[in-house]
């Protein structure tokens, strides 16, 4: 069955807003056609739907990393800020937009808020989990991607390998030839003269 890394990103991202549209999980707030995404950016984006695929991209990014919080998902999504003249300095991306989405993402039981060991944030619920890997699933038949399956474990790895070279034909040696050697030919330092 193929995830969420085995298709691409920006397509996936895609077909889960759609999906993420017809089930209600998130809604755009009516201040959001104003907003902009960042301090660093210029302008409010121009995309109808800018907040539906940015609630897909979160929770992509979610599953991949987490349990990770709004601070560490505010310096993914941030970026360079134009000073004019000056060199351009990072700015971290809006921390309200990402609470907001990511608040709708709680509500519709596609992530939580955990602690693992000293990391605290979200994480990706089973819901949301299955949400992934079924777009994952249509985008590659959709793409006809094919996943081969990776062997289970090492030991299962040693027996396939073991196997091929059993069943490969060695080639015939004949009784005058010398085999090649393996070394390299080295190249001999140039006597010191005196």
């Amino acid at each position: 069955m193929p995830t969420i890394n085995d298709v691409p990103t920006n397509e996936l991202i895609e077909v889960v807003a759609k999906d993420l549209v017809s089930s209600g999980a998130v809604k755009a707030p009516a201040w959001a056609t104003f907003a902009k995404t960042g301090c660093h950016k210029e302008r409010a984006p121009t995309r109808k739907d800018w907040w539906e695929v940015r609630a897909a991209a979160l929770l992509r990014k979610v599953s991949l990393m987490g349990p990770i919080g709004v601070s560490k998902l505010r310096t993914i999504y941030g970026g360079k800020k134009n000073m004019g003249s000056a060199p351009e300095q990072n700015r971290k991306g809006s921390g309200a937009i990402i609470r907001h989405i990511l608040q709708q993402l709680d509500k519709a039981g596609l992530t939580r808020h955990t602690k693992v060991g000293v990391h605290c944030g979200r994480v990706v619920t089973p819901k949301g989990k299955s949400v992934l890997d079924k777009a994952a699933t249509r985008l590659a038949k959709d793409l006809k991607i094919t996943i081969k399956p990776a062997p289970a474990n090492d030991a299962e790895s040693e027996v396939i390998k073991a196997a091929e070279e059993i069943s490969a034909p060695a080639a015939p040696e004949t009784a005058g030839e010398k085999k090649p050697s393996k070394k390299k030919h080295e190249e001999k330092a140039p006597e010191a003269t005196p």
